[in-house]
């Protein structure tokens, strides 16, 4: 059984136990259930869940600080009388290279304010991004490499550098 089921399994027993199913206890239960799973990590066998677990919440974190910021820069913009957009076509290079890493990328764009991809290149190398405030290019490629595909690659590939893609 994976070390996720196990904790899922945990943290209803927990829930069980103490006889509350809110979303807070099971959240509460999951984290209890992740403290005891690492205790017992030694007898259950290495797997990476115990750093992709927490790569997953701080890319959640990123993601929702990340969205935050475009909601804001957008709804500034509209509130404003003057406009600030400069909306450009971009080609980003992707390192990306399975179908679930690429819808996944394209789909994290597109629910940012403000991008919206548009397609993939067919020999899946680039995707085309539609950027309302592209002032510098290079620099929205940079925050969507750097940013998204690479904190995405780390919990995908289960990447343990940071320097790795």
């Amino acid at each position: 059984m994976s070390h996720f089921l196990l904790n899922i399994l945990l943290a209803l027993t927990w829930a069980a136990l103490t006889g509350g199913f809110t979303p807070a206890n099971l959240l509460l239960g999951f984290g209890l259930g992740f403290l005891a799973l690492q205790v017992a990590r030694r007898p259950l066998g290495q797997t990476g869940y115990f750093s992709t677990l927490p790569r997953m919440a701080a890319f959640v974190f990123f993601f929702l600080v990340e969205m935050i910021i475009a909601n804001l820069r957008v709804a500034a913009d509209v509130l404003t009388p003057r406009w600030h957009m400069r909306p450009r076509v971009l080609a980003v290079p992707l390192e990306a290279a399975t179908d679930v890493e690429i819808t996944l990328l394209a789909n994290l764009v597109s629910l940012t304010p403000g991008s919206l991809n548009l397609d993939v290149s067919s020999d899946r190398r680039v995707l085309y991004v539609h950027a309302m405030y592209a002032d510098d290019p290079e620099l929205v490629r940079r925050q969507i490499k750097e940013g998204f595909e690479r904190r995405l690659l780390r919990i995908t590939r289960g990447l343990e550098r940071e320097d790795e893609p």
